[in-house]
């Protein structure tokens, strides 16, 4: 199974940066989203993020994550 997960771009540079996600931060690939700005919201799979979202589906995602995880037995 794969997962993408909606975190938050908190710093920026030419081809990458860090997303952060719950106080915990990552370096990412923005190739794939060269659009993305400070502050954007974007989908990160194996250390790319794939597609930017708007802050809305984040948190819609992010809570349907959370319910998940939490229903495990």
């Amino acid at each position: 199974m794969c997962l993408a997960l909606p975190m938050k771009l908190v710093e920026r540079r030419e081809f990458d940066g860090t997303a952060e996600l719950n106080g915990v931060r990552r370096n990412v690939s923005l190739l794939l989203v060269p659009e993305a700005v400070l502050g954007d919201h974007v989908l990160v799979h194996a250390g790319s993020a794939i597609t930017v979202v708007d802050a809305e589906e984040a948190r819609k995602t992010l809570e349907l994550i959370d319910s998940a995880l939490r229903s495990e037995p």
